[in-house]
């Protein structure tokens, strides 16, 4: 098994207050209906296991499942950290923010940074094709979760200049 990891970082201003942007970011049920690649994600406290519906690169396809250990310093920021439970040894993972950074009463600085870590069984030689696919997967789940925030905010995304968005491998 070779690991395999991108990395998307996103940062927008939104046409909405922080604490608004906040409540949809902290609700799990919500944050996974936004989200295209998260099926679903079961809360316990500051432990969340999140469900995707699957990642497929190079002819191998898998649907992972990962515990993160989520910490919120309301209104401002929202850290996550893979962190499998004890014995158990989780194939996918991720690290990361949110980041909301009010500039008005009207408008948020929204930034997302996002590593996401799978194993699959491929050859290390094919590193640079599968870390590109990934985050190509991840750009147009960004692209999706801006679309589906806006809608749910009440937000013409045609009124918002497209989020500065950076997707790499490794």
């Amino acid at each position: 098994m070779a690991t395999f990891s991108a990395r998307n970082t996103s940062v927008a201003v939104v046409p909405a207050d922080r604490e608004r942007i906040w409540a949809v970011l902290r609700d799990a049920d919500t944050l996974a209906a936004l989200t295209p690649l998260v099926r679903s994600i079961d809360v316990s406290g500051d432990i969340w296991v999140w469900h995707l519906r699957g990642i497929s690169a190079v002819g191998v396809s898998v649907t992972p499942s990962f515990t993160e250990l989520m910490s919120f310093d309301e209104p401002k920021l929202i850290q996550f950290a893979h962190q499998p439970p004890n014995g158990h040894n989780e194939r996918a993972g991720a690290g990361g923010t949110y980041g909301l950074e009010r500039i008005d009463d009207d408008h948020t600085r929204l930034s997302i940074d996002i590593t996401l870590c799978v194993e699959l069984p491929l050859p290390r030689l094919s590193r640079r094709v599968v870390e590109a696919t990934i985050a190509s997967m991840m750009q147009r789940t960004g692209d999706r979760f801006a679309t589906n925030l806006y809608d749910r905010l009440s937000i013409d995304p045609a009124s918002v200049p497209p989020p500065v968005t950076i997707s790499q491998g490794r």
